[in-house]
């Protein structure tokens, strides 16, 4: 039992929480004559720090993730749902989501493909709701930060609201509610190349580089914002807006959250400076759930697809999971951090 906890607090520490980085980042800021307890040097420290460890995670997690997901082109992947119905299916939605790392804007217009295939419609937004949510990227950064129970069941109760969304919108019957152009697209059948462990890799690798450069930049302007929290807000102001004496910090964070656009990525340096200065786990995790999925962009994407009723049901669904979730966080903070 002890050498199982030694090698967990390594894996945790020095392989995702890259306490060794830590340390080299801030030789580097004190090799620059900044003292890294000043705000200025805690500001680069946290700012280096975050975003070589965020970058490195992500790579090697989107390598892995691509080639995983090779095997699971769109075509297969709806063919792969229309087997299975009710339930199930809506778990297995929600399920491969986790595989595909994208934003929310990029997942619509596979969500568009999909409904127009004929998938049932509660299955699609199961998808929708989950592959921006939850990712296999998301649950290695967020064990990273948080550790490896908030990482689980982040990942858990991100999964309960895609499969209960997607499962209340199938039994709403709102299958009306869909663009008409919509259903008359049809995606053309192309016959899948069998693909090589070097195809694959290739695919993984091409797939890691164009994922970074698109999520670089969210994830510099999450670092600085990360950065601004930690070393120049007082902590006193988080905690009295965020923090336990305010009960509406998790609808707050929510609010706050949907008019904002990055992935998980750029969000998790912002949750990360917010804990440290006091918010609750609750308020920073519904924070987090809102940007990746409620943001205004592909809200406004969504709305070309479906129809205002289905689009603000979809908000009120995912809303309120959120906030619940966030609620609920803020109950168990205690037993799990």
């Amino acid at each position: 039992m002890t050498i199982a906890k030694t090698i967990l607090a390594f894996i945790q520490d020095q392989v995702l929480g890259m306490q060794w980085l830590d340390g080299l980042t801030g030789q580097l800021v004190a090799g620059l004559g900044l003292d890294t307890a000043s705000q200025w040097g805690a500001s680069l420290h946290f700012f280096l720090y975050d975003t070589i460890k965020i970058m490195v995670l992500l790579g090697v997690m989107i390598f892995i993730i691509s080639y995983i997901q090779s095997y699971f082109p769109p075509e297969r992947t709806r063919r792969i749902l229309g087997r299975f119905h009710g339930l199930t299916a809506n778990i297995l939605a929600a399920l491969l989501g986790t595989i595909t790392p994208f934003c929310s804007c990029s997942s619509i217009p596979l969500f568009m493909g999909f409904t127009s295939a004929g998938l049932p419609l509660g299955v699609t937004f199961s998808f929708l709701i989950s592959s921006p949510m939850v990712d296999l990227g998301s649950l290695v950064l967020l064990m990273s930060i948080f550790g490896w129970k908030v990482a689980v069941l982040y990942v858990l109760l991100g999964l309960v609201i895609a499969v209960a969304g997607g499962t209340l919108i199938e039994k709403l019957r709102l299958e009306d509610q869909v663009e008409p152009f919509i259903r008359h697209l049809h995606a053309m059948e192309m016959p899948q190349e069998e693909l090589t462990a070097k195809d694959r890799a290739r695919f993984a690798w091409r797939e890691m580089a164009g994922t970074a450069r698109k999520v670089f930049p969210y994830v510099l302007a999450g670092v600085a914002i990360g950065a601004l929290i930690h070393n120049w807000i007082p902590a006193d102001f988080i905690v009295r807006t965020l923090g336990g004496d305010n009960p509406f910090g998790v609808i707050l964070a929510t609010l706050a959250g949907i008019p904002m656009y990055a992935d998980i990525f750029g969000t998790i340096p912002i949750a990360q400076a917010l804990l440290a200065k006091g918010a609750l786990l609750g308020v920073v995790l519904s924070f987090m759930m809102a940007v990746t999925t409620l943001s205004l962009p592909s809200l406004i994407m969504l709305r070309k697809a479906v129809k205002p009723k289905l689009l603000w049901i979809f908000i009120a669904i995912c809303a309120a999971g959120i906030i619940l979730v966030g609620y609920l966080f803020n109950i168990i903070q205690p037993f799990i951090v």
